[in-house]
């Protein structure tokens, strides 16, 4: 009797095992895998748009030339038609002197003939247009020949000298058409006037001098962005920026494909030019159904299971 317990209790035992082996195990006596996790991504598809490279860079505003505006008489200052800042016009009237005689001599000669109406005085007027930067003097000084009474920033000359670097010289030319934004995101059309003929040895930057054309006034050293165009092309493949990732050295580039519905592979590609938020994808050439991840995309294995969650 105790022997047929002891074969019972073995024969219960071995059935309890090899179901709980059972139940670890998949057809075949395989191991059954857990189910694989899902990546939600974003997707896109390519573009073919006209595309242009530019190149951005600081340029300062600046007068280039200051006209001095000068006594022609030793006297006195009787009248100061100007102050610091104001614009003035070519021929306007700035200063009127009074020589020293005729400080001293003039009620004299008045009293004696009232028909010889001397005065002695001489008006000094702008030669050029632009702003009064520097006025040295004040009513009733005395000032000699040839004495500084003013200085005038020439508008004429006025312009945005912006430092070149010297391999992006190609790209700029005499009469060129650039753009000049300013910091209040004011966009202005300039022109390339004239170069510097000498290059800075330490930086090996040339520079040049842009013009432009505005309504308002510019302020001197106002530090505005100055856009060269680089390159253009028209019906060219490309991509968002976000869509292409690179390795840290930035000279492998790729991009995450799908390949069914739920797989995404790591394809490289080669670039063309960048704009400001798309990528120029010169090979491989890819079709306009071909879907490759925008969002969800960065630190993904080179084949990735994913969920699409929205299609832009």
């Amino acid at each position: 009797m105790g022997k047929i317990i002891l074969y019972l209790l073995f024969f219960a035992t071995s059935i309890l095992i090899m179901s709980c082996h059972n139940k670890g195990t998949g057809k075949d006596g395989e191991e059954a895998s857990p189910e694989q996790v899902q990546t939600p991504v974003t997707v896109t598809s390519v573009s073919d748009e006209p595309l242009s490279e530019f190149a951005e860079l600081n340029a300062t505003s600046s007068f280039l030339q200051d006209n001095i505006v000068k006594s022609n008489i030793n006297g006195y200052i009787k009248s100061v038609n100007t102050k610091i800042g104001q614009p003035v016009t070519a021929g306007q009237t700035l200063f009127i002197l009074k020589t020293k005689e005729a400080e001293s001599l003039g009620n004299t000669i008045d009293k004696l003939d009232s028909s010889f109406h001397f005065s002695g005085t001489v008006r000094i007027a702008a030669s050029e247009s632009g702003y009064i930067t520097e006025l040295p003097h004040q009513l009733g000084d005395y000032v000699q020949d040839g004495e500084q009474l003013a200085v005038i920033s020439n508008s004429k000359s006025f312009g945005f000298i912006l430092n070149l670097p010297y391999e992006l010289r190609k790209y700029v030319r005499l009469n060129k058409n650039v753009e000049v934004i300013l910091p209040d995101s004011t966009r202005l059309s300039g022109v390339v006037a004239s170069f510097m003929p000498a290059i800075d040895s330490v930086s090996q930057t040339q520079r040049v001098l842009i013009k432009v054309s505005s309504s308002t006034s510019i302020p001197e050293n106002l530090i505005a962005r100055i856009r060269i165009l680089k390159s253009k092309k028209t019906n060219t493949i490309s991509l968002p920026k976000q869509a292409v990732l690179s390795d840290e050295a930035q000279t492998n580039f790729w991009v995450m494909k799908m390949t069914d519905s739920v797989t995404a592979v790591k394809t490289s590609v080669i670039k063309g030019i960048e704009t400001g938020n798309r990528v120029e994808i010169l090979r491989p050439q890819f079709s306009a159904t071909d879907k490759i991840l925008l969002g969800g995309n960065y630190g993904l294995p080179d084949t990735a299971k994913v969920k699409i969650v929205k299609v832009e």
